[in-house]
């Protein structure tokens, strides 16, 4: 899981997003017995097109769903 610094600009969370995944990868070719990293929790509201792109397989996106927050 990785929560970038916050911007308005979505495309500022790519190099964070891709750098995970990139780690997950470097990690899963090292094959550590009872270390599975099957998923990618990345990308929030303003930013998961961009996460999906970078491999996400969790998004959050509670602020689409809810609301801004009060």
């Amino acid at each position: 899981m990785t929560m970038p610094p916050w911007s308005a600009d979505p495309e500022a969370s790519r190099p964070h997003y891709r750098r995970l995944r990139e780690l997950s990868a470097e990690i899963a070719k090292e094959n550590i017995p009872g270390v599975s990293l099957a998923e990618l929790s990345m990308g929030m509201s303003g930013d998961f097109e961009v996460a999906v792109e970078e491999g996400a397989t969790l998004v959050r996106v509670g602020t689409a769903i809810f609301g801004e927050r009060g």
